[in-house]
């Protein structure tokens, strides 16, 4: 770990190229619980007891280092990093290759942030999560030579069950041995251009293919209790462009996203999707020119609402130049909030985000009670992995 100071930690991205730089609390009323009779007693008794700084950490996940504000890169768990994670709780991290060394490392830091969390964030466990799609894009196997598996591309081309099952398997065995619960694949996205951003990602042209290989994948990393991702909704396959860096336009109406993107994700949504990550792409059908992960149509109207999803809606990176060209980190944090998210990933100043998503609140832009019930879906998740006491 590198313990030289640094005035803004260098933004972290969830693909494999690097991203260029950019950029009073009250318990939960009774009422904001009882609104929903799904609430398990145990998650309701979690809300009460919560204040609100506390609530809106659980919607962030990060790199450990944007928890400090002092690491370059963070190997293991210190007591700056502890008394940083007890002023900001956040309820989940991602990891890289910067953060892996070797293998008792990587055992240590996991088992032990997880004890961090459970000492100052009454009992709530963390998602700990890690970009692990096979073949060109993994952190584990790479920095630690586990079983390699091949690019989704091959997959899509065997259009073989079996084989895409047990390389979910593969996957989703070794990150779980470590003490990963989170695994941020597979790709849904359907390669529709020959410039996209994704190139041997994805699993095909055809959107069957997709959805069908992503239930394998799906199903192979829960065989482990991997919770596993689809991404990048409404589909960044027909891009031309690279959001880690720039903005990105995507001409499609609905009726096309209907015939190719929206059945590739359905499927794995069908098939138990724990996540769906929503990407930064602005699609025109959409009609309001904002990044996916900002915009109440793509994540309520068309995500939640015509998906059908009910499971956590994660944005992509706000550390990613799409997002960091346009937007402040609280005003991202605030906008995604907004259209439906419920955990931002990666934003590019985290304290700020958070604190700009308190304000918000105190002053009437956002009520609690929208963050309820993203803390509700997320504590509910929690409890169903083993993460609650």
């Amino acid at each position: 770990m590198e313990l030289s100071p640094v005035s803004v930690p260098a933004a972290e991205i969830t693909d494999t190229e690097p991203a260029t730089e950019a950029e009073t609390t009250e318990p939960a009323t009774e009422k904001a619980t009882e609104s929903d009779s799904n609430i398990s007693p145990k998650v309701e008794r979690k809300l009460r007891n919560m204040s609100l700084h506390e609530k809106i950490c659980q919607m962030f996940m990060a790199v450990p280092e944007k928890t400090t504000y002092y690491y370059d890169t963070l190997t293991y768990v210190d007591d700056w990093y502890r008394n940083c994670y007890a002023e900001y709780p956040i309820g989940g991290f991602i990891y890289f290759e910067a953060n892996i060394t070797y293998d008792q490392q990587l055992r240590d830091l996991l088992s032990q942030s997880q004890e961090m969390a459970d000492e100052y964030n009454n009992g709530i466990g963390l998602f700990q999560a890690v970009d692990e799609e096979g073949g060109s894009v993994t952190r584990v196997q790479k920095m630690l030579w586990k079983t390699p598996v091949d690019n989704m591309s091959e997959y899509g081309k065997l259009n073989d069950y079996n084989a895409t099952y047990e390389a979910g398997r593969t996957i989703g065995e070794y990150l779980a041995d470590y003490g990963f619960n989170v695994n941020f694949a597979p790709v849904a996205d359907v390669n529709i251009s020959e410039t996209n951003e994704l190139g041997n990602r994805i699993f095909s042209s055809d959107p069957i293919v997709v959805s069908d290989m992503c239930t394998a994948m799906i199903q192979g990393l829960k065989s482990h209790k991997i919770a596993a991702t689809l991404k990048h909704f409404p589909g960044l396959g027909a891009g031309t462009g690279n959001t880690h860096y720039t903005t990105v336009e995507i001409d499609r109406t609905l009726e096309q996203l209907e015939i190719a993107e929206f059945p590739a994700f359905k499927g794995g949504i069908e098939a138990g999707a724990d996540f769906v990550m929503v990407g930064h792409q602005i699609v025109s059908a959409a009609g309001d020119n904002l990044p996916a992960d900002l915009s109440p149509v793509v994540v309520t109207d068309w995500l939640r609402e015509k998906m059908n999803f009910e499971g956590i809606i994660i944005s992509d990176s706000h550390a990613m130049g799409a997002i960091t060209s346009t937007y402040t980190s609280d005003e991202a944090a605030i906008m995604s909030i907004k259209a439906g998210v419920d955990i931002i990933l990666m934003p590019n100043d985290l304290r700020v985000a958070i604190d700009g998503v308190e304000a918000a609140i105190e002053s009437g832009e956002l009520t609690e009670e929208r963050i309820d019930e993203s803390v509700i879906r997320i504590l509910e998740k929690k409890r169903d992995m083993g993460l609650l006491d």
